[in-house]
């Protein structure tokens, strides 16, 4: 058995069966490398720098399959099909997507439960999956706020368009009514989002912006009364207790004082990280909202403008919508480090149930379809 200094939990004869599964994890191991080492390469400084050490704890664990394997190692392997899928995403793109992925893979390790993997290499794993979750956390930030209003946007458009469409369509209407509809409600509602984006996040930024704090011009710290040293309170209605307030004010006021520092050193900071970021901009996410929301709500009208009409017509809008649910739920179970067949599932009963409401409305108040 193992000790805690990372020693194989057990020392026996290998079998067939275990020269091919430690094949595998070679394999496996060296693939991983690969992709940690292509996301660095479209990084820099401290991002680059993890996933470098990332690719050379991968290295520390192909190592103790090499030494396991000896002279049985063999021809080298392809790593698996996912861990290979990974690495043509890190090439092409290296974006969150990626990093999400590679967060799900290391979740999905099989050390733990593998009598010949150490316990370093067992603890190694379950760290990465954090390791990489904080990156992907970063990824996540960044694209955020347009990356929600698009996801509001693409699937807003999908389901009350598809609504609007099967409810009209119930009721017995000529296709070109069905059509136009649909057309004016892809129309509507797409300026209705992108219009609601954009004073949701104005509104959210301009709110972040008046709690963010000001920063004191050295002129006026250089005048405050040392001895009540009203900055304190400053830093208290930040957080701080008062002996740690008056402490680092004591400091600040010290500074600008001596006139040593430039301004940024008596800036009363805030360590909070930047949520202005994550919001986004007004007009990125009303652009995104605006074109998400169009091209969802363009699908359910797609087979009227080709001329479709009657039950094949609403058939084949609502299988396209439940394709381009599916898709939709998936990628955001994928950057949400979620099982994306889950989400995609959600994604698509939500979206079939409304439409099917507004679809039983419309046979309860129509007549018959053509």
């Amino acid at each position: 058995m193992t000790n805690d200094s990372g020693s194989s939990r057990d020392e026996r004869v290998p079998s067939a069966r275990d020269i091919r599964r430690w094949r595998r994890y070679l394999a496996d191991e060296r693939a991983e490398a690969a992709v940690y080492r292509d996301l660095a390469d479209r990084r820099a400084g401290e991002e680059r720098q993890i996933l470098l050490a990332l690719a050379d704890a991968e290295g520390r664990h192909e190592q103790h399959w090499r030494q396991l394997l000896g002279s049985n190692i063999g021809a080298p392997r392809r790593g698996a099909l996912r861990t290979r899928f990974l690495g043509l995403l890190a090439r092409r793109f290296g974006s969150v997507f990626v990093l999400a992925l590679a967060q799900r893979a290391e979740s999905r390790s099989p050390y733990e439960a593998d009598v010949d993997a150490t316990n370093a290499m067992a603890a190694d794993e379950t760290v990465h999956e954090e390791v990489v979750r904080g990156l992907a956390a970063r990824g996540r930030k960044r694209l955020s706020g347009t990356f929600r209003a698009a996801v509001f946007g693409i699937n807003d458009g999908l389901v009350s368009n598809l609504a609007l469409v099967l409810g009209i369509g119930a009721t017995g209407v000529p296709a070109a009514t069905i059509m136009f509809t649909g057309l004016a409600g892809l129309l509507a509602g797409a300026l209705s989002m992108g219009a609601g984006e954009y004073v949701s996040v104005r509104s959210q930024r301009e709110l972040l912006e008046a709690s963010t704090p000001a920063i004191p011009a050295k002129s006026v710290l250089s005048h405050l009364d040392l001895a009540a040293n009203e900055l304190t309170l400053v830093y208290r209605a930040r957080g701080m207790n008062e002996d740690e307030a008056e402490s680092y004010a004591r400091g600040v006021l010290a500074t600008a004082y001596a006139e040593t520092a430039p301004i940024e050193a008596v800036t009363v900071s805030s360590p909070e990280p930047d949520e202005h970021e994550a919001v986004g901009t007004g007009s990125g996410a009303a652009l995104s909202s605006f074109c998400f929301f169009a091209s969802g709500a363009l699908l359910p009208v797609l087979p009227y403008l080709l001329g479709m009409s009657g039950y094949a017509a609403m058939i084949v809008a609502t299988v396209l919508v439940g394709v381009a649910l599916l898709a939709t739920g998936a990628v955001v179970g994928l950057l949400s480090g979620g099982p994306p067949l889950k989400r995609a599932l959600r994604q698509l009963t939500i979206g079939l149930g409304a439409a099917v409401v507004t679809y039983l409305l419309g046979l309860a108040f129509g007549t018959t379809i053509g």
